[in-house]
This record gives structure tokens, sequence and C-alpha cells, in this order.
């Protein structure tokens, strides 16, 4: 598709070492054995294989307790993915070029999708983070205690751990790489431009969550169940409403940023901090007072695991790049791939082992019926 080849995206993909003029079609396969390097496959089969078991548990939980909470979330996800990304792969094509340009090329993988602007995995890691954020929430009793809003910003926290774990090592090995001349990206935290870390880590899982919660999950906590129709049309309207909260969250940063990449910067981080103040405590009340009570909460064993070997595959893929971390001179390494912050990634690690372990010690339930009695539906209902 050489009319939409960009010269920048043409040079970020030249510089991973391939051609977007002859990259695929619609669809591509390519052999996982000769991708890049091998963390390319590794990467992708964590998250492609975490979507799938999540879409898997997302439908059994429907077809037997009648929840579509899940489902509507993982779906929804993918509504926002292909609201978002296109004007962002093809900005000529959506006339979108002016304000955003190139901002960033993916390697090629395993499974790509239009061209070569999308890996199979990146549109699997939007519902797989959101479901793994929002269950590892759910079951430290957040939404019950604290309603949806406040929720929603633990959802975003935790979140945004998991995904800079995954987001300050793609660009040292060449799973992406972001055209730092482009102001969109500005300004530039070491690897990663600083609205990816706050926007895409944090700010859209919140926006997804305040959406579905309002439409689905508050009323299913609350008994009320939905027909095929209204859960097809409000799982459209989560999408939909869930990339125009992502708009208007950062708008602060988006406004008053505009001339300026350092008050843009310093507003962008001043977001995250408020959501880190509100979540850590909230998270760790909401722990302790799950132990205290010894209220058993309905327990989903699939994403306590998963969420631990998703920690566990990324400090292997981390240990591995380490001695070229560092190594690196002027924030590159000997390749010259760019670097990111291993001690921000420290303290996303600990974040998300901690949220793990919370989910792992609290009183459970195998059983949903158990920890979910009409009494305590009712008890659910949460305030707006």
């Amino acid at each position: 598709m050489a009319d939409h080849c960009s010269p920048t995206f043409d040079q970020l993909a030249h510089s991973m070492g391939f051609s977007c003029r002859t990259a695929g079609g619609l669809v591509e396969f390519r052999n996982p054995f000769g991708l890049e390097n091998w963390t390319l496959p590794v990467l992708e089969a964590t998250i492609i294989l975490g979507a799938v078991l999540t879409l898997i548990y997302a439908i059994v939980r429907l077809r037997r307790h009648g929840d579509p909470t899940n489902l509507v979330l993982w779906v929804g996800a993918l509504f926002f993915l292909f609201i978002i990304e296109p004007a962002i792969y093809f900005p000529a094509t959506f006339h979108t070029e002016e304000y955003l340009g190139t901002m960033f090329a993916h390697n090629v993988f395993s499974v790509d999708f239009l061209w070569g602007r999308l890996p199979l995995y990146i549109i699997a890691i939007y519902p797989f983070m959101a479901t793994i954020a929002y269950e590892l929430v759910r079951m430290l009793g957040v939404f019950r205690r604290h309603g949806t809003f406040v929720g929603a910003m633990c959802v975003g926290f935790v979140h945004h751990a998991f995904y800079e774990i995954f987001d300050q090592i793609g660009p040292q090995l060449r799973w992406w790489e972001w055209d730092t001349g482009n102001k969109v990206n500005q300004p530039m935290f070491n690897a990663v431009p600083l609205p990816s870390v706050v926007v895409f880590a944090a700010l859209w899982p919140m926006s997804l969550t305040l959406c579905v919660r309002w439409f689905v999950g508050r009323q299913v906590d609350a008994g009320r169940r939905f027909g095929a129709w209204q859960l097809v049309w409000r799982t459209v309207v989560v999408g939909l409403a869930a990339a125009v909260g992502t708009f208007v969250l950062p708008l602060p940063a988006t406004v008053f940023g505009a001339w300026s990449d350092t008050v843009r910067g310093v507003l962008y981080a001043a977001e995250l901090v408020v959501i880190a103040v509100v979540a850590i405590p909230v998270l760790a009340r909401g722990w302790s007072a799950q132990r205290t009570e010894g209220r058993a909460v309905r327990s989903n064993a699939l994403v306590r695991w998963y969420a631990l070997a998703y920690l566990v595959v990324f400090g292997v893929l981390w240990a591995s790049a380490l001695p070229d971390y560092l190594d690196a001179v002027h924030g590159r390494t000997a390749s010259g791939t760019p670097i990111g912050s291993v001690w921000y990634t420290l303290a996303c690690f600990v974040v998300g082992g901690l949220v793990v372990a919370g989910a792992f010690t609290v009183p459970r339930t195998e059983t949903d019926s158990a920890a979910e009695s009409p009494a305590d539906r009712q008890a659910a209902t949460e305030p707006v």
C-alpha cells in the first residue's frame, strides 16, 4: 500500500528492518522464528493467549451466571481500538495528518493487519489488559465500597502499572519505534512519550471502566438482566463513549500545554499523580477491609494466575534486556535502540506484584452464587 506509506513511516519501518511499501496487505502471516529477535514471538504468545483466555472467561461468565460485564468490557475495548487506531495508522486517509502526523511504527510480527500497521497482539492487548486491571480491582472490593468513579481511577492506576512494564521496554527490543520529532509525542519520558505513559496507560482504561460500569456493571450488581440487543447497543455505546472520554480526560494538558512541551508534560504528570494519590490508599484499604471483614469475593483464578505469569514473563524479558540497558550511552544501546526507565519499571513491577498478591490473599469463593446473594447485590449497588 505504497500510497499510504508516508516518508516518516517509511523511515521508521526501514530502521526496524522492513519496508512499508512491500509489507503484506489486509493480513499477513510470518514465521515466528524469523522475526527481529526472540522476544517478539514471546510477547505475541503472552498477550494473545491472555486475550483468548479472558474472552473465554467472559463468555462463560455470561452463559453460566448471566453477568455480561466482562464481555462488554472485552468487546468494548475492541470498539475503542477500532475507533482510535485507524486515524493513527493512516493520518492522510482520515485527514488527521496535520494534527497527528506519523506517531510511531510497529515492527512486523507473526500476524499483521493493514499493511504492516497493526500486529494481532496489539488488537489483543486492549481487552486483555483492561480485563486484568478491572478484575484485580474488583476482587479487592473497590467498586462495592467506593463506587464507579473511584473504582475507574483504580483500574487506570493498575492498568498503568502493567502497561508501563511493557511500554518502557518496547523501543529497546524493537517492538515499535516512536517518531520523536512529532510534536504530539512530546515531551518524551526516556524512550516513551509522556502522553503514552498517561493517556494510553492510565486514562483510556479509566474511561472504558467508567462507561462499562455506568451502562452495564452497576445494573448487573443490582440484579438487572439485559437482553441480547440491549447488550449489543450498550457495548457499542461503551466503545464510543470511552473514546470520547479518552479525549476529554487529558484536555487540561492538551489545551493549556498546547504551546509548551514543559507545561504539557507537567499537566500530564499531574493527572497521573492525582490518579495515584487516590488509587494507592483505596486499593490498600480495600485489601485490608476484605481481610478484616472476612467477606468472600467472587474469585477469578484465571486473572490472578495469568497476571502473575505476565509479571514473570516480563521479568524475564527485562532481565534479558538489562545488559544492553546498562551498557547504553546517552540513552541508546550499542545497536542504536532507545532505552526506557528501569526505575519507573521497577516501581510498576512493585505495584503490579502487590495488587496481584492482594488478589491472592483476600477471602474468596470459587462459586459465584456464594459471593453474590441477593443481599450482596443490594449492598453492591453503587453511588453515581
